[in-house]
C-alpha cells in the first residue's frame, strides 16, 4: 500500500510518499482501508518529533480515519469486516490502509458520509471532552475560543453552541472572525484591535469569562486567564504557536480559577467507554445537522505535506482532509 512517511524527523518537507506494509492487527486493533484522513495540529507535532509520544521509524502521520475494516484482530468483538467506521489512530492514517484501536473505532451511520466523519472525531472528539467533561460548562455560561477559526476552534464553538454557551470567537482577521459568526458565534474579537484582556471583560460586562477553549498557547494564554471570572475554567489543550505559557500561579489563587488540561488522547485510551459516549453523542448531532463539519479543502494522499503546511501557516478555516483512496 502507499502511505505518507516520516523516515527522519523535522521538517514536513522530508516527508516522502512510497510503499510500505502494515502488520497483523494486534488484538485490540482493526486494519481499515482508508477513505479520508484528517489533518490536525498533532500530526504536524509528531512529525517533527515534538509530541507527547513518538512511534519508532519510519512512520506514518494521521491521527484520524474513516474509511471500511478489512480485518480484525483476535480480541475485538464489537466490529466486523466490512463496518464502515471513523477510527482514532493516533498516527498511520495517511495511507491507503491503517490501524486503528478498537475502543476509538466506531460504527458509521448510513446518513453520514466518511467526509464528514474523518474532518470531525478528532476535533470534536477533543472539544466534547474538553467543555463537557473538563470544564463542565453550563447553560448561560460564556466561552471565549481563542484560535476560533481553526479545527478544533470551529468545532469549540458549535459545540458550545449545542451545550448552551454564549460563545466569543477570537481570530486574527475579520474574515476568520465572519467565517466563525456563520458558525454561531455570539461575539468576535480580533487579536489586532487592542488589549484581549479587556475586549473579553467588555464582552462580560466585566464579570469576566467562565470558561476559556485555548489551543494557542503563548502570551494568549496568560492574557485571557486575566480576563477569566472569578471560579472560571482556562482549557489548555494545545500550544499551535510554538510556545508553552507560564501563568503565574497567584493568577488562580486569586480568581479562585482552574488551569485544566484537556488531551484527548490519554481519554480514549483510559475511559473509552465514555469516549464512546462521548462519540455517540457526536454522530447523532451530525445526523440531525446540529453540528456540521467545516471542509476547506480535500487534497490527495500524495499532497499531504502541503495539507500539512497550509496548517502550519494558518491558512486552513475548519478541517482539511486527505483523499487517501487517490
Amino acid at each position: 500500500m502507499k502511505a505518507v512517511l516520516v523516515e527522519e524527523f523535522g521538517s514536513i518537507e522530508k516527508l516522502v510518499v512510497r510503499e510500505h506494509s502494515l502488520p497483523t492487527p494486534a488484538e485490540d486493533q482493526v486494519r481499515i482501508k482508508v477513505k479520508y484522513a484528517g489533518v490536525n495540529f498533532p500530526d504536524l507535532l509528531i512529525t517533527k518529533g515534538l509530541y507527547q509520544f513518538q512511534p519508532e521509524l519510519p512512520f506514518s502521520p494521521g491521527g484520524e480515519v474513516a474509511g471500511t475494516i478489512v480485518e480484525i484482530g483476535s480480541g475485538v468483538d464489537n466490529l466486523k469486516v466490512g463496518d464502515r467506521v471513523v477510527s482514532g489512530t493516533s498516527w498511520g492514517g495517511f495511507a491507503e490502509e491503517a490501524l486503528g484501536f478498537a475502543i476509538n473505532t466506531h460504527k458509521l451511520p448510513e446518513e453520514i458520509s466518511f467526509k464528514e466523519a474523518a474532518a470531525t472525531l478528532e476535533t470534536f472528539g477533543t472539544v466534547i471532552h474538553g467543555l463537557k467533561d473538563r470544564a463542565r460548562i453550563v447553560r448561560g455560561e460564556s466561552l471565549a475560543v481563542l484560535g476560533a477559526s481553526g479545527g478544533v476552534g470551529s468545532a469549540a464553538i458549535q459545540v458550545g453552541k449545542q451545550l448552551g454557551a454564549e460563545v466569543i470567537a477570537c481570530a486574527s482577521t475579520e474574515d476568520k472572525l465572519d467565517f466563525c459568526k456563520d458558525l454561531g458565534a455570539d461575539w468576535g474579537i480580533n487579536y489586532s484591535d487592542g488589549d484581549l484582556k479587556t475586549r473579553l471583560r467588555e464582552m462580560t460586562d466585566g464579570r469576566g469569562v467562565d470558561v476559556v477553549f485555548d489551543p494557542v498557547g503563548g502570551d494568549f494564554s496568560e492574557t485571557s486567564f486575566r480576563a477569566i471570572a472569578r471560579g472560571g475554567r482556562h482549557l489548555v489543550v494545545g500550544f499551535a504557536n510554538g510556545q508553552v505559557p507560564r501563568i503565574a500561579l497567584n493568577l488562580p489563587l486569586l480568581k479562585s480559577a482552574s488551569i485544566v488540561g484537556v488531551f484527548w488522547g490519554s481519554f480514549f485510551r483510559n475511559e473509552p467507554k465514555r469516549n464512546a459516549e462521548n462519540v455517540h453523542l457526536l454522530l447523532d448531532w451530525l445526523k440531525k445537522g446540529s453540528v456540521v463539519p467545516t471542509i476547506d479543502e480535500v487534497l490527495p494522499l500524495r499532497d499531504a505535506a502541503k495539507a500539512m503546511r497550509k496548517l502550519e501557516n494558518r491558512e486552513v478555516k475548519g478541517k482539511i482532509l486527505l483523499d487517501c483512496s487517490t
